[in-house]
């Protein structure tokens, strides 16, 4: 059975994944009316706010998913039918300096959004089917897995190992206990590594195009070796739309790229890339250099997306090789000039 949202909100609507999600869902018109709930911290683009301003049936709010009162006076001023759940602290180091930040954003403000939906949704005893919650996860709340390990499926015990992924692995079961508790109707999705437009200046591919432009050093933790998923941001906003649209209530499904690859040899795929669309005297991969590994860095994340395929017919499309070329010159045209 096919589910249709109508009001949907989507929260981190101006960060990368959930600005390129609303962007995705207008263009598919899988909905009627998106709001879009963001505090606008430091990882929100004013490129965002732009580009979705001019969105049919679009309206943003100023906002912090902790804010109880606003969240429920968004579900009623805007009869929400349908939950997006992007919204989250992401950056590992950062989690390691301030854990206190993740806690608060990841785990209470899931809290809040679920319990807010617990309450309009689920009256008297009485659940509404026609209304779904999506919680976008991440693949590191399974942990860090060997070379020769199968990738993991959604049945794989958690073992995150950062503040991040833990929080993240705290919020993954608060949602999962509404579902049992309550009767909340949830999905969930654990992505592996995005990557694309728009994304903040502090991830891996976005540092490594800068340093080359600015003719600076490109950090890479350790010996580059730890070895990532990777996959285009709009094949996830694909995934997404299919779990809400076909995956079946209280499921996970795991969304990977089928492309790993170790930050050294990416590092040297974007230099190659840059090398050759905008050659300087040196090659850029004279610019790698290896820093002081991040604490607890996991070595390996790999996911399983059978299940996915199987049950919602969706696959990651875009080849790598073009995704990043065309992501280097994004940031090469967009960021840096």
């Amino acid at each position: 059975m096919t589910y249709k949202p109508n009001n949907m909100l989507v929260t981190g609507g101006m960060g990368f994944i959930g600005s390129h999600f609303i962007k995705h869902t207008s263009l598919n018109e899988l909905a009627t009316k998106i709001i879009n709930l963001d505090k606008l911290t430091y990882a929100s683009s004013q490129q965002n706010v732009s580009r979705l301003n001019s969105i049919p049936g679009y309206t943003f709010v100023k906002g912090d998913i902790c804010d109880s009162e606003l969240v429920s006076s968004i579900f009623e001023k805007y009869s929400i039918d349908t939950v997006v759940h992007f919204a989250a602290e992401s950056h590992v180091d950062n989690s390691i300096v301030s854990p206190d930040e993740f806690i608060n954003s990841n785990i209470v403000g899931t809290y809040v959004l679920l319990d807010v939906a617990r309450k309009k949704w689920c009256r008297n005893g009485l659940v509404d089917n026609n209304v779904r919650f999506h919680h976008v996860s991440t693949d590191e709340v399974y942990g860090s897995i060997g070379v020769d390990q199968q990738p993991v499926n959604e049945t794989a015990v958690y073992n995150p190992s950062s503040p991040y992924s833990s929080s993240k692995a705290s919020s993954d079961h608060l949602v999962f206990a509404y579902h049992k508790t309550y009767g909340l109707p949830i999905t969930m999705s654990h992505c592996s590594n995005n990557y694309g437009s728009y994304q903040h200046l502090e991830k891996f591919i976005p540092v490594i195009v800068k340093a080359c432009v600015d003719n600076a050093p490109i950090p890479v933790y350790g010996d580059g070796s730890n070895v990532r998923d990777w996959i285009n941001v709009t094949d996830h906003c694909e995934a997404i739309a299919a779990i809400i649209e076909s995956g079946k209530v209280g499921e996970k499904y795991n969304v990977p790229g089928n492309l790993e690859i170790s930050n050294i040899e990416l590092a040297k795929l974007i230099c190659k890339i840059l090398d050759d669309i905008r050659p300087t005297k040196k090659p850029y991969a004279s610019l790698l250099t290896f820093v002081n590994d991040r604490l607890g860095h996991d070595w390996r994340y790999s996911i399983d997306g059978t299940k996915i395929k199987n049950k919602c017919d969706w696959y990651p499309k875009t080849e790598f090789k073009f995704g990043i070329k065309e992501t280097v010159k994004w940031y090469l045209s967009q960021q840096f000039n």
